[in-house]
């Protein structure tokens, strides 16, 4: 019945629409309420159409219409009016100023508010401030301009996919704590690298309940709305080019190591002497081991000598220097070595261009958007490449006053190399660790007799420990595998968004959208027969994935001001369903046909052959309902609540009740304010609201990430039987069910003085409860994972905002703007469970304990150096009988007797941003910067360059050439005498300030004058430098803490900087063309 009386309505409705369509010319003039001065530029459309004009220079328009129509006028810095013609063919029209600039535009879930009305927290990114940054990443334009976000970017690589965006702490302990993205109002689960940055119009990041709680299952660590540039009422087509050619470098130098070959065998030679001196042994017989094993890498030596030593002389003398006479370059008459510098033969500088062509315009009833683009990042290492391929279109077509249908599809292609690097510690075949960490003797290359770079296939030979010597702590050659290995990515994205919205009756909308994303994605990996996989002939890997998700979205929206009452309201109602489906397959082997090419057909091995595959299903579906409530401009309320489903429950625990309730008092439109001013806008706003969480074991394989309620078993064939056995190998939960986050805000904007101060401040607190995590639980249990998913726990994060933007100066030809915002929250654990309540859960660097941050860092504590003897001293624990500590400490200089300390939380005391604009005579420049300060950053690469552990041959940093030592007995920093006690365990001393000063974008640009550009039939013409991620400071070179959180040790966490692609540094120069 309903359905039926709705098609009437609409049929009746579209009838009425025609039959009044009678067209009627109506010109007139729009000017200022408050000065009568004409309004230029000033926007008049036809309502529930795309029909529409701009006033010209004197504020005169002329637009055609149905003789009943109602016009909208509008212009920024005015009141908005809407007027019926009524059949009248001359409309003179006033506008108000609207001196509190009130109806900025914020998107929203679901729509667009304005910063008036608007109860919930929100950041707003624009289309400038996008395009100013040089990325291959949209996503990284909130970095020191958004309250709140944390950008955390483990990997320079321009292939490396999304920075890890964190919004107001950490969520989770074991769940996903990344936000939902959105574009376009719809759910999007590619890469956003997949993105181009030039198609997008805005970024808004919703970080509260009240805007938030509405994606129910998605939404609980904020949502990323994504909007893409749309054209805009009836014009002509406007085409704009934009071509940028630059250079990538890195940015992040090297630590500050030993890069002398002499000084590297001097401070080795002494720390060999001093290990035997320190054991007991007379001088006499440590230099005589030191002489006997600095070359024998069997012993403690270096493996290779790259000096020649006159016949009979000692190549380092007792004190401690080389010999004078030592001549670099060394010949046993097979082989020459000589150092080579792996940095600079590895790293280099490499050509960025990009290039986006765009066209919009409109006719009528139709209005279009459509980009193409192209993108060469280049590397800073070889075999690193990225290559991208973009194109959007984006459609809104009036087809009736009361019929609306959009369409945005995009499509994006990359190709890209992946350089020879993992994210685990140590690895030989990591390009960068072994870069960075390599001593400064040792040859990359294979020399013959003569001194000259040998070849073998048209190729340069590698040193791989193959020639007369041995390095002690590097197998193979990493940079050789760089080059000769293939790691290549294929990925074709499509994306795209169907909408209809009906408005049969005045105020109500009817929405049903189709939302879909695909991804096809291939990997090759060839592992060369003339690198690591000599002994198998080379290694093929292939794996292909395949993923496609489908949302449909139905709404329907009421709003109404009840005849021009004092009251407004609007309601939102509306069913939303999710699927979501991965296919993946890989395979490998080896014994490769032909050596170049990486396919399985090329593969002719038998025991190294490999294959598998697998299907996964992911679905959501949810209920939805918002209300929004306005009182005479000045009170508004809003309350949102969602009904969700997920597929990653078991049946009977699948459905969770989410909501938000929020509340604004625009106080400066009081009576009581009038007087006030230099008060432009104060609003105070307060939320509440619950989200929910299912995503467990987000990096985990396909069973348990998708069905982490259920036992997953492998299984296997016997052949000789004829029978199958199967095997636990995960142990679900299905009593698994929502993770909850309740989420409280209170804040104030305000804006002062006609917009010279604009701000925002306010306070957060986030508990998360019935937390989902992997309980850890014996073998003995027959588990074999050791953890079994639970709901157990709770976490809070309360901290405040502070954001202010205002104008400095602004005159006829010149404004220069300026902006600020800064952050601090506190993590901390309010309950776990009872089996581990009272005294946590303890790693070897980090304890989860109530009252503690999950970033707290457990470590030995460091006492400094015993100054008598040079020996490292450390704080251990005084305990009772019972085991228990007493409070008290005492002194050990013997490490295995040191005790872990609870030392405080790594986390930031405050991070944020600040930046300017200026805009004088045509010229633009703006520059941006974010900082941190206040937390702690675990370097594991330092710990690893001070050789706590056994690793002769790796670089030392210079510091250890300030260690303890008779003649300088004040030093912090022990002895050196091989002393490996300490090894790869997590200490204090290595715990060092995670401060930043980032310059994250500068740009200077030109725009020529109009006289100029009109000469050349263009209507503007700028061109521009930029320079993006230009430079870091921080408590240490070679250390960039926005790599991690800042918990980790020597192998994991933070302490893998060292192994990771460097950040890298983007200075181009450009031009945009509009037509």
């Amino acid at each position: 019945m309903m359905r039926l009386i709705l098609t009437l309505l609409t049929a009746l409705t579209a009838i009425a629409a025609s039959a009044q369509e009678i067209p009627l010319t109506v010109k007139g003039k729009i000017t200022d309420a408050s000065t009568g001065e004409p309004i230029p530029y000033a926007s008049v459309h036809l309502e529930g159409t795309m029909t529409g004009v701009s006033s010209d220079g004197e504020g005169g328009y002329v637009i055609t219409i149905p003789e009943d129509g109602i016009l909208i006028f509008s212009s920024i810095g005015y009141t908005t009016r809407e007027i019926a013609v009524e059949g009248r063919s001359s409309l003179d029209v006033t506008l108000e100023p609207d001196t509190e600039s009130l109806e900025e535009t914020i998107v929203i879930a679901y729509g667009t508010s304005t910063r008036s009305s608007f109860t919930g927290s929100a950041t707003m990114v624009d289309a400038q401030t996008i395009g100013s940054r040089v990325s291959t990443n949209v996503t990284s334009a909130l970095a020191g301009t958004t309250p709140g976000v944390q950008v955390i970017s483990s990997s320079g690589d321009p292939a490396a996919g999304d920075a890890t965006i964190r919004i107001r702490g950490i969520g989770s302990m074991s769940a996903s704590n990344s936000p939902l993205y959105i574009v376009d109002g719809m759910p999007f689960d590619g890469s956003i690298s997949d993105i181009n940055p030039n198609d997008v119009e805005s970024m808004s990041v919703l970080k509260d309940a009240s805007a938030s709680a509405i994606y129910g299952a998605r939404g609980a660590n904020g949502v990323v709305l994504i909007t893409t540039k749309r054209a805009t009422g009836s014009s002509e087509a406007k085409i704009r080019f934009d071509a940028r050619w630059g250079s990538n470098s890195r940015l992040i130098p090297q630590y500050d190591v030993i890069d002398d070959p002499a000084q590297y065998y001097e401070t080795h030679y002494r720390m060999m002497y001093n290990s035997q001196v320190y054991a007991g042994k007379s001088p006499a017989e440590a230099y005589a081991y030191a002489d006997a094993n600095i070359f024998n890498q069997n012993n403690g030596g270096l493996g290779y000598q790259v000096y020649t030593i006159p016949a009979g002389e000692k190549f380092i003398g007792t004190d401690f220097r080389l010999n004078p006479k030592a001549t670099l370059g060394y010949s046993d008459g097979e082989y020459y070595y000589i150092p080579d510098d792996w940095y600079s033969e590895t790293f280099h500088n490499s050509f960025r261009q990009e290039y986006n062509l765009s066209i919009s315009g409109g006719r009528d009833r139709l209005n279009y958007y459509g980009s193409v683009g192209f993108l060469n990042d280049g590397g800073i290492v070889n075999n690193s490449d990225y290559q991208r391929y973009t194109a959007r279109i984006n459609v809104d077509w009036q087809a009736k006053p009361w019929m609306k249908i959009s369409t945005s599809m995009s499509y994006a292609h990359s190709d890209s190399q992946t350089a020879s690097y993992s994210s685990t510690y140590g690895s030989s075949a990591n390009v960068f660790y072994v870069t960075n960490m390599m001593g400064p003797i040792y040859p990359l290359y294979v020399r013959d007799a003569s001194g000259q770079i040998m070849y073998e296939n048209g190729m340069k030979i590698y040193d791989s420990n193959q020639t007369n010597f041995v390095r002690p702590a590097f197998v193979g050659n990493a940079v050789r595998d760089n080059e000769v290995n293939r790691r290549q990515n294929y990925s074709d994205f499509i994306s795209g968004k169907w909408g209809v919205v009906l408005t049969p009756i005045r105020g109500l909308s009817i929405t049903a959208n189709v939302g879909l994303t695909n991804e096809n994605s291939r990997y090759n990996a060839l592992y060369s027969r003339f690198g690591s996989q000599s002994a198998t002939d080379g290694l093929a890997y292939v794996s292909h994935d395949r993923t496609f998700a489908v949302n449909n979205q139905y709404l329907a929206e009421y709003k109404t001001d009840f005849y021009g009452s004092l009251h407004s309201l609007n309601m939102l109602a509306g069913y939303e369903i999710y699927k979501y489906k991965e296919q993946f397959l890989e395979g490998q082997n080896d014994r490769l046909f032909d050596p170049y090419v990486g396919e399985l057909g090329n593969a002719d091995g038998s025991s190294s052959k490999q294959l598998s595959s697998y299907t996964a299903d992911y679905m959501t579906q949810g209920f939805l309902a918002r209300a929004q409530y306005e009182y005479d401009g000045r009170y508004f309320a809003s309350a949102s609540y969602r009904r969700d489903g997920s597929s990653r429950f078991a049946p009977g625990h699948r459905w969770g009740d989410f909501g938000s309730i929020g509340a604004a008092w625009l106080a400066s439109s009081e009576w009581f304010m009038e007087g006030i001013w230099w008060v432009d806008m104060l609003k105070l706003k307060a939320s509440y609201g619950v989200q929910g969480n299912d995503n467990l074991y987000p990096s985990s394989n396909y069973a348990r990430k998708y069905y982490p309620y259920s036992d997953n078993y492998t299984h296997s064939y016997n052949e000789q039987t004829g029978e199958y056995s199967t095997e636990l190998a995960y142990k679900g939960n299905n009593e698994l069910t929502w993770e909850s986050s309740h989420s409280f805000n209170i804040g104030v904007d305000f804006e002062i003085l006609s917009g010279l101060l604009r701000g925002s401040m306010e306070y957060f607190s986030r508990k998360t409860v019935d937390l989902l995590y992997s309980k850890d639980v014996p073998l003995s249990s027959g588990n074999p994972t050791g953890y079994y998913p639970v709901n157990v726990g709770s976490i809070v994060n309360n901290g405040f905002e502070f954001s202010f933007d205002g104008i400095i100066m602004n005159r006829n030809d010149l404004l220069w703007t300026w902006n600020m915002n800064m952050s601090h929250y506190r993590n901390r654990i309010l309950s776990l469970d009872p089996s581990v309540s009272d005294k946590g859960i303890v790693g070897g660097n980090y304890i989860y304990k109530v009252g503690g941050s999950l970033y707290e860092a457990y470590m030995r504590k460091y006492a400094g150096v015993n100054p008598k003897t040079g020996k490292a001293q450390w704080y251990q624990k005084v305990t009772d009988k019972n085991g228990e500590w007493t409070g008290e400490s005492v002194i050990t200089e013997i490490f295995s007797e040191a005790s872990q300390y609870e030392l405080g939380s790594v986390l930031p005391k405050l991070y944020g941003g600040f930046g300017t604009t200026l805009n004088a005579y045509g010229f633009d420049l703006s520059a941006q910067f974010s900082f941190q300060l206040g937390g702690k950053y675990y370097d594991g690469t330092y710990q690893a360059l001070m050789h706590t552990s056994s690793s002769a041959g790796t670089a030392w940093h210079k510091d250890a050439l300030k260690a303890w030592s008779p003649e300088n007995p004040s030093s912090y920093i022990p002895r050196l005498d091989g002393d490996t006690s300490v090894g790869q365990t997590a200490v204090s001393n290595y715990l060092i300030s995670s401060d930043f000063l980032s310059i994250n974008n500068i740009t200077l640009g030109y725009t020529l004058p109009q006289r100029i550009t009109s000469m050349l039939e263009v209507e503007s013409l700028r061109i521009y430098v930029a320079g993006d991620n230009l430079a870091v400071v921080s408590a240490r070179k070679g250390v960039d803490p926005r790599y991690s959180m800042g918990l980790g040790s020597l192998t994991s966490g933070s302490g893998l900087n060292s192994g990771s692609y460097s950040a890298m540094r983007t200075v181009t120069a450009g031009v945009t063309l509009t037509f």
